[in-house]
């Protein structure tokens, strides 16, 4: 959509230096201390930025953690000497944390003890706004006028020391994420979505720890080429192998072995090292070197009982893909695609994304499971206990409900 909110691509201007140059990289108590201090006697909100080595490092941990607040400048602290943020976040308990995209940072800031009460998440507001691109980089450009350089977001932050160019980077980052949040925030009020942005912001805060899934192996990339149950079990100790060898060196796993090298053993079978090395995913240095290891699972795999083979999986506690629906359920298809159409349109009208209206899984839930009583109220019960945020059910309950009850009257239902 032509968006009058944004600046002409002539009038961008490249951000290439922190207004105070590149910070000293904080590595000592005494150095946080100050931070501390520093960012306790400044005002307003805070942006901030952590960097993972995603792809490259088995945790998810922060390898540098960037701090700004007007009157306190910015902060690059490296938390592996420096793994305990309790006292920074003491101080910054009453102050709004500015991110983007928070909940990817949220996680490996809790684990340094740095866990905020208030949140602005530039991200989810340009969603909230309807902006089509909601990169940091390209909010920045479009919002802004100023141009961040991107290079480095996938780089290995786990390296030591950190390259210059690097922190100028890390530096750019939260060097205008503050009055990136104060335009964004003037837009929501405006267009009367402040409140539905706080609702969604605390959501993210309040968002329970994801649980560990009972069969991480079965999200292996190409399994579904794996028809055997003997193979499904070759898939599984290789996955089980490769983890443990990724958390021990801590890689990431896909630099251990690479997924579609676990699929083709489990269709292909390979009964000696030498066949295993034609396999092209174990010529790699970091999978050689574990050949014996990987030619031990996939014969242990082998030798298993029926018994202890992996069984298919069973239906899950929601509904089926909503491309079986037809067939499963016809009526159900019917009652999804008008809630659909529903929310679609909504969102339109409200320039924003769908799923950003209410989430796609409650949709699905609420269309599958409907309540008995389609009314109102009964929609909105529904809604809330899917975990809609009140903004969600105000704009939908009644929509969904005129249309369900339209299918039901029509007698299509």
């Amino acid at each position: 959509m032509t968006d009058d909110r944004t600046v002409p691509e002539h009038d961008v201007v490249p951000l290439l230096e922190p207004r105070e140059g590149i910070p000293r990289v904080i590595q000592t108590a005494a150095e946080l201390a100050e931070v501390t201090r520093a960012f306790a006697n400044a005002e307003g909100p805070v942006a901030v930025d952590a960097e993972r080595a995603s792809g490259y490092r088995y945790s998810g941990r922060a390898y540098l953690v960037q701090l700004r607040r007007t009157g306190a400048g910015t902060a690059l602290v490296d938390p592996v000497p420096c793994g305990d943020l309790s006292a920074l976040d003491a101080v910054l308990a009453d102050a709004e944390i500015v991110l983007h995209a928070a909940s990817q940072d949220l996680p490996c800031l809790s684990e340094l003890g740095f866990r905020p009460r208030s949140l602005f998440d530039t991200e989810l507001a340009g969603r909230l706004l309807g902006y089509e691109r909601v990169g940091l980089g390209t909010m920045v450009e479009t919002i802004l006028g100023l141009r961040l350089e991107k290079g480095h977001s996938a780089a290995d932050w786990s390296t030591r020391p950190l390259p210059e160019d690097w922190l100028r980077y890390a530096a750019l980052d939260v060097e205008v994420l503050i009055e990136l949040r104060d335009v964004l925030s003037g837009q929501l009020e405006e267009s009367g979505k402040l409140d539905w942005a706080r609702q969604e912001f605390q959501a993210v805060l309040n968002a329970p720890t994801p649980q560990p899934r009972s069969d991480p192996w079965r999200r292996t990339s190409g399994i579904h080429k794996v028809r055997s149950l003997r193979g499904l079990a070759v898939v599984r100790e290789l996955w089980q192998l490769r983890d443990s060898i990724a958390r021990e060196a801590d890689l990431a796993p896909g630099r251990v072995l690479a997924d579609s090298a676990i699929v083709t053993a489990a269709l292909e079978s390979p009964r000696t090292t030498r066949t295993l090395t034609e396999i092209s995913g174990f010529t790699g240095r970091s999978a050689r070197r574990h050949l014996r290891d990987w030619l031990a699972a996939i014969n242990k795999a082998r030798m298993l009982r029926e018994a202890q083979l992996p069984q298919p999986t069973g239906p899950g506690d929601g509904p089926p893909p909503a491309n079986r629906w037809a067939d499963r359920d016809p009526v159900a298809a019917k009652r999804l695609a008008a809630a659909r159409a529903v929310v679609a349109a909504l969102a339109d009208e409200h320039r924003m994304p769908t799923e950003n209206l209410l989430q796609p899984d409650a949709v699905r839930r609420l269309t599958w499971e409907p309540p008995e009583d389609v009314s109102d109220e009964a929609i909105a019960v529904r809604l809330r206990e899917l975990g809609a945020r009140p903004w969600q059910i105000e704009l939908t309950a009644h929509p969904l409900a005129k249309a369900l009850t339209r299918l039901e009257s029509k007698g299509e239902i």
